[in-house]
């Protein structure tokens, strides 16, 4: 398998691997196996490798590919989620020994000198389709090596599938003969099928070969849909009329993104030979003896002598096996007094909640558990209630609890004796929790932002990853007690019995992961991130979320019907530039009418036949205006339409259901250990995604609204991340420009293109704030070209002057970078790590990786400064009737009495502003920005 090719074109051959389909074949093949030296399960591992090494030494005939890449799913969450929560929720957990070894396929990949690609949010079947379309559009062909049905809506014009299992090619008749249509129509039958497995619902009762009939008859699933009462069986009739809008969700969900974002060229997935010195090491590591010997004997070198790990690094010892037996219930006075007597005497204990709801705000306590030492632990049973797992069971609570109040009273003196340090995994949910209850659990320590401190950018933090990776330990799963999906049942209904193994192994657990923990933030040097930048910030956030932003429904409410009524204006000025009706939400007869029947250039069909009309193509319809006046009017008027059927359905309606009935206020969470770098991120709902660069987006602010004598006061940093960069680059003409106050976007254009600012015209301020802001996320020219649409070699031109005028930039960049590989990490100024594990990597994975390396530090010191503004916030604010509401990046918004509107301002606006010192003085000054109104709107 070798390839010599500098471009991506005609003759080219592009192999796409189904990562997944690798994995699973591989496990399934092979008995479990496990690394003698360490345990660690390798089964799949090995297939995976043998599997690999079998497709590379099978590619090197004629026809042998050009191009090749291994695809992966990022996670199980994409953007398919949100479409439509229930789907693929009926999967089941991946097989325990499975887990681990994903990570390990990946770095396999690698070492086999393959690209290894995944993109979150997307499916790997996403990423392939993106890359199918791109490689036939570029001339090309492509096999995909899968038996993958979803995959099969592909095939064509030099698409072809591979099932490496029955070593036979899928083309367009394998696929009639499956689905009884053409690959064009196979999305089509599949909607309407259906598929219980990824729980796509499709309409009740029609199976494949029915739907293959009508979509037959019909043409398409839009003809189908628009003409189902003609339909003389009353079954099929009612199942199509009726479930017309789950149809086309359904449809949503199985048709394949063929715009993917990709952060990569075709051109760097060209084959290369794999290079001894980094797969046989990673072969030996594995312990793959037999393969090892083979690779070394194909690439003619010789096999490495294995070594033995260091006694330290074999396997991380366990205190204590976690047994029931440990674990007990505390049903009686006496017990829960001596269990508080255990706390006073020991100085601290692991404490966690279970409750009836993942939202603090509407959840009620089922029950406590406790630990103090490991490998004993209890559950204090109060809310449990009759009946189990049925939901129709009686409400009555099960006898042998200890009243609520009983527990209250014993616990808060301890829960906020500030001698008894209380630790927690996520600690803010279950602090809320307890101060709804009248009970302030202080001091504490949280171990999920321990790990988040330590570790921030090699693993997710969530307690049950935490316990695998560090305790060699798998808790038992949520799902085993309350179900999933329509059939799940709340807390309450669990058995007690089985509640307390659960339960009180989250408080073990916890203990111990503290117990790990505690002394290694001091070996890692993060015990000051933790101290100042995390664990304070936890009481800060539960408060703000607590109290919540007053939402007025009825504002929402008209808004809605305002944008249905503009959306309904609009879609009869479409119709009459269109020549008649058409369903203004299918891309399919919009890209017939713009491109057939009003002849706009330019018009390019996709994989199905029909033409692309995204966003990207109206924008550039629009530009038409000269040659093509009625298709560009027309193209606006689709953007206008899109825009307000997403902000209706995304915001002003959804935003109702998350009203509070009992406060009237939205309570958005904080996830403090979410970002990588530190960033804080809302959700439930997220109130950081508000659109604010459309009238109407910003509109939907209006909503959120200040109680009666109550003002809105925004606080928001000015352009904080190019003042960071212009500090860590050492930038003197970007640092004098912000001490001066000057326009930092016009004079950099001055700077680069030697246009006076008195000469300075929109469009070149445009082009200099696109790079400006590219640069902090190391852009590249094909990138600023996209958002310029100016040819690739103009934008890359306009980045080779930036570095030419800003040469610190490119240093910054290139010491930044330097760092990352030597360590391993990179550092924001406050010294928090996030850590680059994919920074040595080659092939496409490996510019993203440095992108995110060289923004990292800047972006994370923006969120260090601001979240130790918020830490300070309260206290500077203390005496002043006022609350502070949220945190939108660089922004923070209070709630303040109309008399103390002017303090709070100043008070705020100096925390802010001084928020970095003395830990680290910039060299470029912070400033804010401050505005006040009855509305969030207003106050900007």
């Amino acid at each position: 398998m070798t390839g010599d090719q500098q471009g991506f074109g005609k003759g080219c051959h592009l192999h796409l691997i189904d990562g997944s389909a690798f994995i699973f074949r591989a496990y399934h093949a092979l008995p479990p196996l496990t690394r003698k030296s360490d345990g660690l399960p390798i089964g799949a591992v090995a297939g995976f490798c043998n599997m690999l090494f079998r497709y590379v030494e099978g590619n090197k005939g004629p026809d042998a590919p050009t191009h090749v890449a291994v695809i992966f799913d990022h996670s199980s969450k994409t953007f398919r989620n949100e479409i439509y929560p229930a789907y693929k929720a009926n999967r089941p957990e991946l097989p325990e020994d499975l887990r681990p070894q994903f990570p390990l396929t990946r770095d396999a990949t690698r070492a086999f000198n393959i690209a290894c690609i995944e993109t979150e949010g997307y499916e790997a079947d996403d990423i392939i389709a993106t890359l199918s379309c791109k490689a036939r559009d570029a001339g090309g062909r492509v096999t995909i090596i899968s038996s993958d049905k979803d995959l099969m809506q592909l095939i064509g014009d030099g698409v072809v599938m591979f099932d490496a299992m029955k070593n036979k090619t899928i083309d367009r008749d394998e696929v009639f003969e499956k689905f009884g249509v053409a690959p064009e129509r196979v999305v089509d039958v599949q909607a309407l099928a259906g598929d219980s497995v990824d729980n796509v619902p499709g309409a009740p009762g029609i199976g494949i070969k029915t739907a293959a009939l009508l979509i037959t008859e019909y043409g398409d699933l839009e003809t189908l849909l628009d003409r189902a009462g003609e339909i003389k069986q009353p079954k099929r009739r009612e199942a199509l009329v009726n479930n017309a809008d789950l149809i086309r969700v359904s449809k949503r969900l199985v048709q394949l993104d063929c715009e993917t974002p990709l952060d990569f060229s075709l051109e760097s997935l060209e084959v290369l030979a794999p290079e001894p010195e980094v797969l046989l090491p990673f072969l030996t590591e594995m312990e793959f003896r037999t393969l090892t010997k083979r690779v070394a004997d194909s690439l003619k070198v010789a096999a490495p002598v294995a070594q033995a790990a260091p006694e330290a690094e074999v396997a991380a010892p366990e205190v204590l096996p976690f047994e029931a037996a440990g674990y007990e219930a505390v049903t009686t006075a006496e017990a829960l007094a001596e269990w508080v007597a255990r706390i006073r005497a020991r100085g601290y204990v692991a404490f966690d909640t279970e409750t009836t709801s993942l939202d603090e705000m509407r959840a009620d306590l089922v029950g406590i558990s406790l630990a103090v030492e490991a490998g004993r632990a209890c559950y204090i049973p109060i809310g449990h209630r009759a009946g189990g797992g049925d939901l129709f069971a009686s409400d009555s609570l099960v006898e042998g609890q200890l009243p609520l109040a009983e527990v209250l009273a014993a616990l808060k003196p301890v829960l906020e004796d500030p001698s008894i340090l209380k630790i927690g995994q996520n600690m803010k949910y279950d602090a809320k929790i307890m101060a709804r209850l009248g009970v302030t659990v202080a001091p504490i320590d949280d171990t999920m932002l321990m790990s988040y401190a330590m570790h921030g950018g090699l693993h997710n933090h969530g307690m049950d990853e935490l316990s695998e990776r560090y305790l060699n330990h798998r808790p038992i799963p949520i799902k085993d007690l309350i179900g999933s999906g329509k059939s799940a049942v709340t807390f309450d209904r669990v058995a007690v019995a089985d509640a307390v193994k659960y339960a009180a192994e989250d408080a073990d657990v916890t203990l111990r992961l503290w117990q790990l923990f505690k002394p290694r933030l001091h070996r890692a040097q993060v015990t000051t991130v933790y101290e100042t930048l995390e664990r304070p910030l936890i009481p800060v956030l539960a408060e703000m979320e607590m109290h919540g932003i007053q939402v007025d429904r009825d504002t929402l409410s008209r808004m809605s019907n305002a944008f249905a009524q503009k959306m309904a204006g609009l879609e009869a000025e479409i119709h009459e530039l269109a020549g008649g009706p058409f369903n203004v939400g299918s891309p399919k007869q919009l890209g017939e009418i713009l491109f057939d029947r009003l002849g706009v250039p330019g018009g390019v069909k996709g994989k199905t036949g029909a033409y692309a009309t995204g966003a990207d193509v109206l924008e550039d319809i629009t530009t038409l205006e000269d040659s093509q006046p009625q298709g560009a009017r027309l193209a606006a008027r689709l953007l206008d339409w899109r825009q307000l059927s997403k902000l209706k359905s995304t915001y002003t309606d959804a935003l109702q259901d998350h009203i509070n009935p009992e406060t009237g206020r939205v309570h958005t969470s904080y996830s403090i250990a979410g970002a990588n770098t530190g960033r804080l991120a809302s959700t439930d709902p997220n109130l950081q995604n508000i659109p604010v660069r459309s009238e109407e987006g910003r509109r939907i602010r209006e909503a959120f609204v200040a109680p009666e004598g109550r003002v809105l006061v925004s606080l928001d940093y000015s352009q904080i991340e190019l003042r960071i960069l212009a500090h860590v680059a050492g930038i003197p003409a970007l640092k004098q420009a912000f001490e001066q106050g000057h326009d930092i976007h016009a004079m950099t254009a001055s700077e680069m293109f030697n246009v006076p600012l008195d000469q300075m015209t929109p469009e070149i301020r445009r082009q200099a704030k696109a790079i400006n802001f590219g640069v902090i996320y190391g852009i590249s020219g094909f990138g600023l070209a996209r958002n310029l649409r100016i040819p690739r070699g103009e934008a890359q031109g306009f980045i080779d002057r930036y570095f030419e005028r800003f040469p610190g930039i490119r240093a910054y960049m290139d010491d930044t970078i330097a760092f990352a590989k030597a360590h391993g990490y990179v550092q924001t100024l406050f010294g928090r790590k996030i850590h680059t594990p994919e920074i040595n990597a080659k092939g496409p994975g490996a510019g993203f990786a440095k992108r995110a390396a060289i923004n990292a530090p800047i972006q994370g010191t923006a969120a260090d400064v601001i979240r130790r503004a918020m830490i300070r916030m309260p206290q500077a604010i203390a005496g002043l009737d006022a609350k502070m509401l949220l945190q939108v990046h660089d922004e923070l918004l209070f709630e303040v009495a109309e008399a103390d509107a002017a303090a709070l301002t100043q008070a705020a606006k100096e925390v802010m502003e001084a928020a970095a010192a003395p830990a680290v003085h910039l060299s470029v000054p912070l400033t804010v920005e401050a505005g006040q109104g009855q509305s969030w709107s207003a106050a900007h």
